[in-house]
């Protein structure tokens, strides 16, 4: 009986009810598409958990391409041997180098002489050693391994009688060459920067850490994308349990998809509901690197050139790879402006209110007077003037970034000058605030780090209303629920004001100021808990040291 019927002319009603029948049938085809869909994704689940391969090559190959029905790119390639055995290739177009493919495995497989071809599994044995390439090479018996080496880009080879098969890595991504990080430029330090390639970022890393100690522990994650992720950490200065921590938050990831590491972020990330970044995403091997080198674990993602590192605290992200290549006192100067500029992003507009509105006996008579002639005919208060400039410049600021880069750059510049000019001719707004969120934007291009930059930014409008409504004392109350809200903050469990709270005098060399290397002999202690020192006490630079160098005889 076929499952969809349409009742006879005695049964409808009247009124036009037969489209009514017509959307109830479209509506039922449907459903039993998605059914049909959900019945066949299931044989499919059936078939390959933990299915391995009967020797038989027809049915092996017949598998396969039950499992990868309806995939026009799936390719099987049979080679019918001198000696009569069977050979078959299995690959995805597109992700494996045919050329390669053509020179490397059929050409070998079809130039070898008869006499010198087994069967079963010492065919096998002899493709792998004397035929094929030595390199990429790895065994497999389930089908869902086979699986995923063919999805991942990898040539699987069934040999006629072998309940195993060999993965051949044959893969052909497009990759884009390494260069410098646009969003973490440096005057004086290296060009290189992580691209979309997995390989290629861990060789950068590991070509600055060419030591045993340097371990790679690969995960996948995502079950639709089998995304590759790599935990990166030096054994014998990282703390074993962070590093089992972070394996652990990776492996608790249940998710259809891992399409960048900004996914993984979320997932792992202590206080997922708060607006502060708890995580560092970097494009710089070299900050990598030195973060490896203080204990600290890198996560790597395929296909991103963002790599996370954990733990991280709030001054992580105030610094710039440029600090420990430039001399130590300029840095310390930088960083003091950068701290400086940080909390005039975070406070400039909401003291201005405060004081324009609720207290202006703390302004000098003339700045005062001059301050009351610009806001005359204004029909705004000041917080709402306030708000309503700073929107204005945020749209601007994110037109820029979305627009393309010829004119994007000209569009937020010329708009913000013509947009503030004109709303100052007409009234609407004060020329001081138009100053003072120009001044606002500036410092906030100061810090070092888009998504702490971005986390000040919208802490902005609360404190500019919290100002608006209390003045002086809503700013203060604001102030202490961000401190109360930062000083509950962890990263995978290490404090995030640390080392100023909880106070940790000897790590504040490298956060209050920055010293220079050779006074820099221990580790952060709040991140490493093992193995603190790494350079020898006693290392300052003398003349006195180098008598033939004018020092003392």
């Amino acid at each position: 009986m076929p499952l969809f019927f349409r009742p006879g002319p005695w049964y409808q009603k009247p009124g036009g009810q037969d489209k009514d029948w017509r959307h109830l049938e479209g509506s039922l085809r449907h459903l039993e598409a998605s059914l049909q869909d959900l019945r066949s994704t299931l044989d499919r689940t059936l078939l390959l958990e933990h299915r391995s391969l009967t020797g038989r090559l027809q049915e092996d190959v017949q598998l396969f391409k039950r499992a990868l029905e309806r995939v026009d790119d799936f390719v099987v390639r049979r080679i019918w041997l001198r000696n009569g055995a069977g050979v078959a290739l299995l690959f995805i177009e597109g992700l494996v180098d045919t050329r390669a493919v053509q020179e490397f495995v059929l050409a070998p497989i079809l130039r070898v002489r008869s006499e010198q071809l087994p069967r079963g599994r010492n065919l096998q044995r002899v493709l792998t050693e004397r035929v094929l390439p030595t390199t990429g090479n790895m065994r497999a018996r389930t089908i869902d391994s086979l699986l995923k080496g063919i999805l991942s880009g990898s040539v699987v080879l069934l040999v006629d009688g072998c309940t195993d098969a060999l993965n051949i890595d044959m893969r052909k991504l497009p990759e884009r060459s390494v260069e410098e990080p646009t969003m973490e430029p440096v005057i004086r330090g290296p060009r290189d920067g992580f691209t979309e390639d997995f390989q290629t970022n861990i060789s950068l890393i590991r070509r600055r850490l060419a030591d045993i100690r340097f371990k790679v522990e690969q995960v996948r994650v995502g079950r639709v994308t089998h995304t590759r992720v790599a935990v990166c950490y030096l054994q014998g200065i990282a703390n074993p349990h962070l590093v089992t921590e972070v394996k652990s938050r990776l492996h608790r990831i249940e998710a259809d998809g891992i399409l960048e590491s900004g996914y993984i972020e979320e997932w792992i990330e202590d206080n997922p509901r708060s607006i502060f970044p708890q995580i560092l995403h970097t494009e710089r091997p070299d900050v990598v690197a030195g973060a490896l080198l203080e204990g600290r674990v890198a996560i790597v993602t395929d296909g991103t050139p963002f790599v996370l590192v954990v733990p991280v605290s709030l001054w992580t992200f105030l610094q710039t790879a440029e600090d420990y290549n430039v001399r130590f006192a300029a840095t310390t100067a930088l960083r003091w402006l950068r701290y400086l500029f940080a909390l005039v992003a975070l406070l400039l507009p909401s003291l201005y209110v405060a004081v324009t509105t609720y207290h202006p006996e703390m302004l000098p008579t003339p700045l005062l007077m001059t301050v009351a002639a610009t806001r005359e005919g204004i029909p705004f208060p000041a917080v709402v003037e306030a708000l309503l400039v700073e929107i204005i410049f945020e749209a601007l600021r994110e037109a820029g970034v979305r627009l393309p880069r010829t004119i994007g750059q000209t569009v937020g510049i010329v708009g913000a000058i013509v947009i503030g000019e004109a709303a100052v001719m007409a009234g609407i707004v004060s020329a001081p605030m138009v100053i003072i969120v120009a001044i606002t934007g500036i410092a906030n291009f100061t810090i070092a780090r888009f998504n702490l930059a971005f986390a000040i930014r919208l802490l902005r409008f609360p404190l500019m209303l919290l100002a608006g409504m209390f003045g002086l004392y809503g700013v203060i109350l604001g102030l202490m629920g961000i401190v109360i809200h930062l000083a509950g903050l962890r990263s995978f469990g290490y404090p995030y004001l640390a080392p100023v709270a909880p106070l940790n005098a000897p790590d504040l060399k490298d956060v209050a100021v920055r010293v220079p290397h050779w006074a820099m002999t221990r580790r952060p202690t709040h991140v490493a808990r093992r193995n603190w020192r790494r350079a020898r006490p006693g290392l300052q630079p003398s003349a006195r040291r180098w008598p033939g160098l004018g020092g003392a005889p």
